[in-house]
């Protein structure tokens, strides 16, 4: 193997890598996101863990964030748009933290 070949496999690697964190930190922050929503909904314990799927799972249905933002305004009526993305924002910045730190 030649040089640029070692090299073209490690940035392939750490592409891969990048993109994978990049996946578990937005399912981090969505599922922060969708508890957060729990609560204000009143629900609790496998309720609120049930919930949070959902939100996690709303997020495959089109490219970007705005369908979890859709899912959680269209549920929880006393917030707004630009709430739940301050919130996501924050849960994302928090999420990717905890995945720093475990590494």
């Amino acid at each position: 193997m030649t040089t640029f070949d070692e090299r073209e496999s490690a940035f392939e690697a750490k592409f891969a890598h990048d993109a994978e964190m990049i996946f578990k930190a937005e399912a981090r922050a969505n599922r922060k996101l969708g508890l957060w929503a729990a609560e204000k909904l009143g629900k609790s314990g496998e309720d609120a863990e049930a919930y949070a799927l959902e939100v996690l799972k709303s997020d495959f249905e089109e490219a970007g964030h705005e369908d979890v933002v859709r899912k959680v305004t269209g549920d929880v009526s006393s917030t707004t748009a630009e709430e739940v993305r301050a919130k996501r924002a924050e849960f994302l910045a928090l999420a990717k933290g905890e995945l720093i730190a475990e590494v």
